[in-house]
């Protein structure tokens, strides 16, 4: 793997824990905001709606992020194992006389 693949791999990453997060950040502030807003509004206990909801899609997010094979080196074990299986063909095909 070159240096500029490694690189955006590494930028790709660094973009999706970032996004997650800004999510996760602005899911506390909007539900200490609603908690305040419900509470205000004599404790009828709504705010729990919203906060199941975007909870749901917030893990859903952070599973995608954090979930399996996410920093296990999966992946680069998998990428390094299609390129040794490429290599392996194209050595073989180049051997029977096939141009590529």
């Amino acid at each position: 793997m070159t240096q500029d693949e490694r690189y955006e791999r590494a930028r790709k990453r660094v973009k999706e824990l970032r996004e997650f997060y800004g999510s996760l950040a602005a899911y506390v502030v909007v539900m200490i905001v609603l908690l305040i807003v419900d509470y205000a509004d004599r404790g009828n206990w709504w705010v729990y709606w919203p906060a199941m909801g975007w909870g749901i899609f917030l893990a859903l997010h952070a599973f995608r992020v954090f979930g399996p094979g996410k920093g296990s080196g999966w992946e680069e074990r998998k990428i390094r194992e299609l390129m040794e299986r490429e290599e392996a063909e194209g050595t073989e095909a180049r051997d029977d006389g096939d141009i590529r």
